[in-house]
């Protein structure tokens, strides 16, 4: 297993229980991955099905989302003016605590190495070599499941002619303490908040901390300053304490002219060691196994955010190859019917990523003429044939 997050471990899960006799997990990170403490939302019903296959429990920290309000700057009004309301039926978690009770699961037989890379992939005729460094020796396994992210070693070797692909503006993230937040009695706890304006929006919702309070985590999508001496050809992102003085200024200038009063110093009252940037791509491999090469979530597919579906996409990754891996005959059987339904599975949601990123971003509609009506027949459009949250996982 080459990767150790949220979507390795679910695999390492699957393998484990797929029959595999030994397990190795090979994490890049050093240190205590728990410590990540940024958020995540998962649909109400995609819950219930990763529950209900052993992935997730209700013992993890969670947070019960209601509706959707979104909101359009108004003058001086505190909160701006509310175009709509939308159904939002989604249980916000924290990165670090979904992480450390998914590798707890992870059976104490297996081996996890932090802090080792895997630098390279071969495949040999009786199995699939490793390198860790650029002069450490090789280790040969019978099947080797990349879970190593966008940045994929695993998928470089089983489909080389994949790049993810710049979709041209970023995601600024943050989270902070919900005590710093000012007059919380203004946003109920159930909300989640967009926060629209021309040619990008504010995600905004509460997590739980993982020690019995809340954390505020929000997402801003929009385009650089095109002043910005940066160039994103290559995977990349911006980890706190890196951000260029432009990128600041730039997320300055949208809090204070773009967004209503009340969301934008939400957005300034996170520090810049809580503060980090996500160039937005996208990609999906055309297949999800080749050979003694799996891919399993961000290694396999990267949707744009906007689809609230990426960690469950991981973890239906895990469900469903361990289905694979025991309903069929041998590995080559399971592996191959797990490809047929995951390649799909990822077409469509890097579509919908991407026909999201235009109506939320690049090509957005007149907000300051929207209401409850406008709102419901646009995103009818954007949303398309319902992925919003993850496809249900079928057999």
């Amino acid at each position: 297993m080459v990767g150790g997050s949220i979507a390795g471990c679910a695999a390492a899960l699957a393998a484990h229980r797929g029959g595999a006799a030994e397990v190795t997990v090979f994490e890049r990170a050093p240190g205590h991955l728990a410590d990540r403490g940024v958020g995540l939302a998962m649909h109400n019903d995609r819950y219930a099905e990763l529950e209900a296959a052993g992935y997730v429990d209700a013992s993890m920290p969670w947070l019960q989302l209601g509706r959707r309000c979104w909101y359009v700057r108004d003058g001086s009004a505190p909160l701006g003016r509310r175009i709509g309301v939308l159904p939002f039926p989604f249980r916000t978690y924290n990165w670090g605590p979904l992480w450390r009770e998914l590798r707890e699961r992870v059976p104490g037989s297996a081996e996890f190495r932090s802090g080792t890379a895997v630098t390279s992939v071969e495949v040999t005729p009786d199995g699939v070599e490793l390198a860790m460094g650029p002069d450490g020796p090789g280790e040969r396994f019978d099947l080797v499941i990349g879970a190593d992210g966008y940045r994929s070693a695993v998928r470089t070797a089983a489909c080389p002619e994949v790049r993810p692909r710049y979709a041209g503006y970023l995601a600024w993230r943050g989270a902070f303490a919900a005590e710093r937040l000012m007059a919380p009695e203004l946003w109920p706890d159930e909300d989640c908040v967009y926060a629209v304006f021309p040619g990008g929006h504010v995600i905004i919702y509460r997590i739980p901390d993982g020690r019995g309070g809340l954390r505020i985590n929000w997402v801003l999508y929009t385009a650089p300053p095109p002043d910005l001496a940066l160039r994103f050809d290559n995977p990349t992102s911006l980890p706190p304490g890196t951000l260029a003085e432009t990128l600041h200024t730039r997320l300055a200038h949208i809090a204070d002219t773009r967004l209503a009063p009340y969301w934008g110093q939400l957005v300034r009252t996170t520090t810049a060691d809580e503060l980090f940037v996500q160039p937005m791509y996208d990609f999906t491999a055309p297949h999800y196994a080749n050979g003694r090469l799996v891919l399993a979530g961000d290694a396999a597919t990267v949707a744009r955010p906007h689809t609230g579906g990426g960690a469950v996409k991981a973890l239906q990754d895990a469900t469903a190859l361990e289905k694979c891996l025991t309903g069929e005959p041998d590995w080559r059987a399971a592996l191959s019917a797990y490809d047929t339904g995951r390649a799909t599975s990822g077409r469509s949601m890097v579509e919908l990523g991407r026909r999201l990123g235009v109506g939320l971003v690049e090509q957005t509609p007149d907000w300051s003429a929207m209401d409850q009506g406008g709102l419901e027949k646009w995103w009818q459009q954007v949303d398309g044939s319902g992925g919003f949250g993850g496809r249900r996982l079928t057999s």
